[in-house]
């Protein structure tokens, strides 16, 4: 009975090995394709990495040459961009034609920007803040102050600098009051860097006022 019971074990362990042999010949691939897709994934994971970051060095080395041009106005223009850099390029070339007095180039910029919806909403807020100033007192009244209210609003990335452009079209429309209680928001602001806080006091030291007072 123990040899009997020892062959029937060993043609059981035979036939077993057999299945699990001929399981692997017909389903064997399955396996190794997954092992190719994993490592293929892995490789094309590295390889877009890789390629993302040359693209940003690449970016970022002609914005540093055009910054550093004879005429970077022309050199922004020359830079072939896409998506969000592409509206980074049209931004500074904005900038330069400001710098050029070119008001007209910068402000047709500035409003393109602003109604791409393509275009990231924190770079259209800034195209909006840049085109209010650009505009100046040409733009209504009545128009410059609802855009700068709504880019003023809590949360807006550049609610600090609409404030303070209010409280330079309040200067300007002759109500020194309102551009000092203006300065003294940006001045109570937790956010406020430096420059925007040294800027508050000038005005309001320079509207007779005192900064420290609440």
């Amino acid at each position: 009975m123990d040899e009997t019971d020892s062959f029937i074990d060993e043609v059981t362990e035979e036939v077993r090995r057999d299945k699990i042999f001929a399981g692997l010949r017909k389903y064997g691939w399955i396996g190794v394709v997954a092992a190719l897709a994993i490592v293929g994934g892995a490789g094309f994971n590295e390889w877009t990495k890789a390629k993302a970051q040359a693209e940003s060095e690449a970016f970022g080395d002609a914005i540093l040459a055009a910054v550093q041009a004879d005429t970077p106005r022309t050199a922004f223009e020359a830079i072939s961009a896409e998506g969000a850099r592409a509206s980074v390029v049209a931004l500074m070339a904005a900038a330069e034609a400001t710098a050029d007095d070119d008001m007209e180039a910068a402000l047709a910029s500035y409003r393109q920007i602003a109604a791409d919806p393509a275009t990231p909403a924190s770079l259209r807020d800034l195209a909006r803040l840049k085109a209010v100033i650009v505009t100046g007192a040409a733009m209504e009244p009545a128009e410059r102050e609802a855009e700068l209210a709504a880019l003023a609003q809590p949360g807006s990335p550049y609610r600090l600098l609409a404030i303070e452009a209010q409280a330079d079209a309040a200067l300007a429309a002759g109500d020194p009051d309102r551009a000092i209680a203006l300065a003294r928001q940006i001045l109570s602001d937790a956010e406020a860097t430096a420059g925007l806080q040294q800027r508050a006091t000038e005005l309001i030291v320079a509207l007779g006022g005192d900064p420290a007072a609440s």
